[in-house]
């Protein structure tokens, strides 16, 4: 997933992260805590929050895509795979809960062997 493809105009695009991860906007606003609503005015989607959000869940698929050799399972490994050391909770919900730096160290630190 190359940024680029994300962005217009220096912001990312909902739409085009739900193209490439084949859902819908609504589904995009969900999996990153914010009300579907968030991605349909303008104004909401150039907010601060809701283009960290997405910048966010676009950082966590960059980062596990080359592992799983597709954008479409690294989004259901974000959405599903239970993460160990964090009560069983996966990256999406740590994401929505405005923890998506955690998640980048877990990362980190798998690729390092940390959790190997």
């Amino acid at each position: 997933m190359q940024l680029a493809h994300f962005a217009e105009g220096g912001q990312f695009e909902p739409r085009k992260i739900a193209t490439a991860l084949r859902t819908s906007a609504e589904e995009i606003a969900l999996t990153v805590g914010l009300g579907k609503d968030a991605l349909q005015r303008r104004t909401r989607i150039n907010s601060d929050k809701t283009q960290r959000r997405l910048r966010e869940l676009v950082e966590v698929l960059n980062k596990v895509e080359p592992r799983f050799g597709s954008a479409l399972i690294a989004y259901a490994w974000y959405r599903s795979e239970p993460l160990p050391g964090f009560d069983g909770r996966t990256a999406m919900q740590l994401v929505q809960d405005g923890k998506a730096q955690q998640v980048l160290d877990y990362i980190d630190a798998v690729d390092a062997g940390v959790f190997a």
